[in-house]
């Protein structure tokens, strides 16, 4: 086979599969890798821009630091501008390296505010400096405000660029300006219509603005009771806001109720997404985004801190086993079943805990319903410890010839169920009324509950009613 066919058979094969996927395959790997190694340099290149921004930024974060230098250099500045707030930040952080300044500052002018932050952010100060100080003024201006707003707050998820109308156009003016305006965000989906003082009082979905005659004016279709975001407004309460009433775009004001900036349903995607991704990090114990993509030795150090409270804790279990230890010399059977008790409360009391996160993060769960919740877990506990105790009383029986050693670990196993739903529902709402995350901290807490009462329950009434 000549090279001109070798390449042209990548090249097809590659950029048809790109198309033709949604996600980024081990074939498609395979081959620009192949490309790139062999310096085909065209090829490469038509391989990677044949791919959506970002599966181009999947593929990026899927190659080692070699091969980004490779795609790097081989797009220059054909490199898609919105590949860059697709990436996780540790990637990102490694591609900036390798992208000059000039180019970079050409790629942030052509994103969106929200976007451009996105980058800005995670770049140092020295190099954040010299990429405003080649932006225009006004956009200086612009990414300047919002740098200044808290970092999880609507000022810095919005966009600036947005299209406002006055109350007293009708849809034909709209419509002139949409077409001769060259301000006009690349895209949107309403119209923002404001008064003398830029304040908005409607808005007119972008359909319903294109379906409606000339001569109609703006205030007769709009929606008169818009959802209005403040700039300080958090983003859980934004993206609560958008899941509620299900929008696709709201306007943003500053303290003087003035439009400055919208959001638009992507941005809130990506917060959902991220929010969800934190609470199952901090869930299993994992702090940072991209732990997946550091080195072996920072990832272990991120990890460090939760595992050393998680040695503490259980040392804290051993502690109230080590106060039956006469009783477990005399009984052996009951170091082997105590694990059981430990480990169905834990497993119960993590279901009530991970539901009540999440109930709390959608805020389905709140102080007006805390206390049916709570009744109604302590119930879901009981059903199941009684269900439980039956079966692990009447296996215990039968395993050991002894049924009062399975009464008692029905008996504990019917109490440490119940303490799992009880714990597990009352512990989440407890460190929210303390304004403490319940995602970060609820796991340790819950599982030291459950193991420590459930060891003394099941040794306790061995000591008691077997021993004494």
């Amino acid at each position: 086979m000549t090279e001109i066919n070798f390449k042209k058979k990548i090249s097809t094969n590659a950029v048809l599969e790109a198309k033709d996927n949604l996600v980024i395959t081990s074939e498609f790997v395979s081959r620009i890798t192949l490309s790139l190694d062999s310096d085909y340099n065209d090829t490469s290149k038509n391989m990677l821009l044949s791919l959506h921004p970002a599966d181009l930024a999947d593929l990026i974060e899927t190659l080692n630091e070699d091969y980004r230098k490779k795609i790097v250099s081989n797009l220059g500045d054909s490199f898609p501008e919105e590949t860059l707030p697709s990436m996780s930040v540790p990637i990102l952080t490694n591609v900036l390296e390798l992208i000059s300044i000039s180019l970079l500052t050409s790629l942030l002018s052509k994103l969106d505010t929200d976007d451009i932050i996105y980058v800005l952010e995670i770049c140092t100060d020295e190099l954040r400096k010299n990429i405003l100080a080649k932006m225009s003024k006004d956009a200086q201006k612009l990414i300047r405000q919002a740098l200044n707003y808290n970092e999880e707050s609507a000022g810095r998820l919005m966009q600036t660029d947005y299209v406002s109308i006055p109350i007293n156009w009708n849809i034909g003016q709209v419509i002139d300006y949409l077409r001769e305006s060259k301000r006009i965000p690349d895209e949107f989906y309403a119209l923002f219509a404001v008064d003398s003082r830029h304040i908005p009082v409607g808005t007119v979905p972008l359909h319903r603005a294109m379906r409606t005659k000339r001569n109609i004016k703006i205030s007769d279709i709009m929606t008169k009771d818009p959802k209005i975001i403040k700039v300080n407004s958090s983003q859980e309460d934004v993206a609560f806001l958008f899941d509620q009433y299900e929008l696709t775009s709201a306007p943003v004001v500053d303290l003087r109720d003035r439009l400055i900036g919208m959001i638009t349903i992507d941005d809130v995607v990506d917060i959902i997404r991220e929010q969800a991704d934190e609470d199952i990090l901090k869930l299993g114990g994992v702090k940072g985004e991209g732990d997946f993509y550091l080195d072996a030795y920072k990832t272990a150090r991120n990890r460090f801190s939760w595992l050393a409270i998680n040695l503490i804790t259980a040392i804290l279990a051993s502690i109230s086993i080590a106060f039956f230890s006469a009783t477990i010399k005399e009984l052996v059977s009951l170091a082997i079943l105590m694990p059981i008790v430990a480990s169905m409360g834990g497993n119960a009391g993590t279901q009530t805990l991970t539901v009540a996160v999440r109930a709390m993060a959608t805020r389905e769960l709140t102080s007006s319903n805390a206390l049916r919740v709570f009744g109604k877990e302590i119930l879901v506990g009981s059903y199941n410890g009684l269900i439980f105790a039956i079966i692990i009383g009447f296996i215990t029986g039968i395993w050991f010839s002894d049924y009062l050693l399975g009464l008692i670990i029905a008996l504990a196993m019917f109490f440490n169920l119940i303490i799992a739903g009880t714990f597990g529902a009352a512990i989440p709402m407890i460190l929210s009324h303390f304004r403490i995350d319940p995602a970060v901290s609820a796991t340790v807490l819950l599982t030291t509950i459950t193991d420590i009462l459930g060891f003394i329950l099941f040794l306790g009434l061995a000591e008691f009613l077997l021993i004494n």
